[in-house]
């Protein structure tokens, strides 16, 4: 069974950092890409970055230059650094894993979940 652990939201001054952290557990699980994912009250989930196991990140227009996404493919853990927060980066943060397999539509595992306030 696969599991997704984050940690490291909270609360945070606009204009401050934070660094989340999730780890991917599971029997012979390797993900292809993992992610990070955050959901406004009422919107849908929105991509806020992703990497691929060979290192290739890709970022939302809304934090590009503020964040990076470092990865650590041997412990299965991926990181989310943001800086120069602002209140519109409060949100639901998820961690993300997708699996890719031929034939088939990726397959995503998701995390429960931390909550990141900026507050102004």
């Amino acid at each position: 069974q696969v599991k997704l652990v984050e940690s490291g939201g909270g609360l945070v001054q606009a204009g401050g950092s934070l660094r989340l952290s999730c780890t991917a557990s599971g029997s012979n699980f390797s993900p292809d890409t993992m992610g990070w994912y955050r959901q406004f009250p009422g919107k849908q989930r929105e991509s806020v970055a992703s990497i691929t196991g060979g290192g290739a990140s890709n970022y939302a227009d809304s934090v590009k230059g503020r964040a990076t996404i470092p990865r650590d493919n041997g412990k299965n853990t991926v990181f989310l650094q943001m800086n120069s927060l602002k209140p519109e980066d409060t949100a639901v943060y998820y961690c993300n894993a997708r699996r890719y397999a031929s034939g088939w539509p990726p397959y995503d595992y998701w995390g429960q979940g931390t909550q990141v306030t900026v507050s102004s």
